[in-house]
């Protein structure tokens, strides 16, 4: 189940929230300082983080803009307009007033773990028993995974996304140039031949097929 930060000063508060997620099934980190919760981030990546901002040592404010993708959720009193906005344009995902309903936050938490969800898988692009993670550079099938390389990872992308298609030397090398000035079409070779290891390193076969005088193909097909 999705790990959920909560980061407020309030003990009382605190354990209200805590409980009610628990009941949910969500498992639950607390924190009750600024300076605590960034410890606590220094070595955990909670799926969500609910922030209140009137904060000892380090405050809210000054907290979110060291929280990367992560989504956050500001709980606080604090109700001025001005401030909503500026939190929402400075990286919170949302916003709620304290005093809050409890189903109301657990509504919230819903939709910003379900766009994250959304936003992970969006990051993966998957064929036959293949996936490719464009986040991380790596490709991955039954449970083993190879780093690809800059150039490596810009082809394995373009014939992922035009599977069972030839995709031409020339158009490889014009796609590719703005991340990959360097790949020339002899380079192209050993980069495709090694690209070619590493498939078959993890899925104990061949997909890449080349189409004699034309480019190459990624196809399960024998």
């Amino acid at each position: 189940m999705p790990n959920i930060l909560i980061i407020d000063d309030d003990a009382h508060i605190n354990d209200i929230v805590s409980k009610a997620l628990k009941a949910e099934g969500y498992e639950v980190s607390q924190a009750y300082s600024g300076t605590e919760a960034l410890m606590l981030l220094s070595h955990s990546k909670p799926d969500l983080i609910l922030l209140d901002l009137m904060l000892p040592g380090l405050s809210g404010e000054e907290l979110l803009p060291q929280i990367k993708d992560i989504p956050v959720i500001v709980v606080s009193a604090k109700a001025d307009v001005t401030n909503k906005v500026e939190l929402l344009i400075g990286g919170a995902a949302d916003y709620i007033t304290k005093p809050f309903d409890m189903q109301e936050l657990l509504a919230r938490i819903t939709v910003q773990l379900r766009k994250n969800e959304r936003s992970a898988d969006n990051a993966l692009i998957r064929y036959h028993d293949i996936t490719l993670d464009t986040d991380k550079h790596m490709i991955s099938a039954c449970d083993k995974e190879q780093k690809l390389t800059r150039t490596e990872f810009a082809i394995m992308k373009l014939l992922m996304t035009n599977h069972e298609q030839v995709v031409a030397k020339l158009t490889i090398l014009d796609r590719i140039s703005m991340d990959t000035p360097d790949c020339t079409e002899d380079s192209l070779k050993i980069h495709i031949y090694n690209l070619r290891k590493k498939l078959k390193a993890i899925t104990g076969r061949d997909y890449i097929s080349s189409v004699w005088g034309i480019g190459f193909m990624l196809t399960a097909k024998s």
